[in-house]
């Protein structure tokens, strides 16, 4: 189930924390989440999955940045959140994404016990001018049944800026860096 307006509220400073919180942009089952005024972009012609990918920060200008098509910009919320007890998430925005903006590829679910600012995986599909701060996405939150084990990580967890992938760190813990991934089904040498 997802909560409604009420209930986002009623948890507000408990449960959920969203900081900071401005009345206005709370939906009927959502709240609005802003864009920061800095993006980084992938220096690297072809991104490793094992390494560190070199990156360069952006501005966002106050009269707008024009994204382009295949690029791949990282952005980050305005706001922190911290959430105990319910599965965060976000959506694009659907007046963002008729102007065809993407504003988080394939990273929109949450775990329980985030906590730190959302890291925006942005693609455009043609080019599209962008502002700081404007609303870009919603988060909302689902209830979970169950006993709650709650998110840490060395990776994300009480993430302060813009996060670009850190899957190295996770592939490198599991196996030695030099040697290749077994594709799923594959006979493991």
């Amino acid at each position: 189930m997802i909560l409604t307006a009420a209930e986002i509220r009623k948890h507000l400073g408990s449960k959920i924390i969203i900081e900071p919180f401005d009345e206005s942009l709370l939906n009927p089952n959502s709240y609005n989440l802003r864009l920061h005024d800095e993006l980084l972009v992938y220096e690297e012609v072809v991104l490793d999955m094992k390494r560190p990918n070199r990156v360069r920060r952006i501005k966002i200008p106050p009269e707008g940045l024009v994204l382009h098509p295949n690029q791949l910009y990282l952005g980050r919320t305005l706001e922190r959140t911290e959430t105990h007890g319910f599965v965060p998430m976000i959506e694009g925005r659907s007046s963002v994404g008729r102007l065809g903006l993407f504003v988080h590829v394939t990273a929109g679910f949450g775990d329980v016990g985030f906590r730190g600012y959302w890291t925006l995986e942005m693609f455009a599909i043609h080019p599209v001018r962008i502002y700081p701060f404007v609303p870009v996405c919603q988060i909302y939150y689902h209830t979970v049944q169950g006993e709650i084990e709650e998110y840490s990580s060395d990776k994300y967890q009480d993430s302060d800026d813009i996060q670009p992938s850190l899957l190295f760190k996770e592939l490198g813990i599991r196996q030695d860096p030099q040697r290749e991934l077994p594709f799923p089904g594959s006979n493991p040498r």
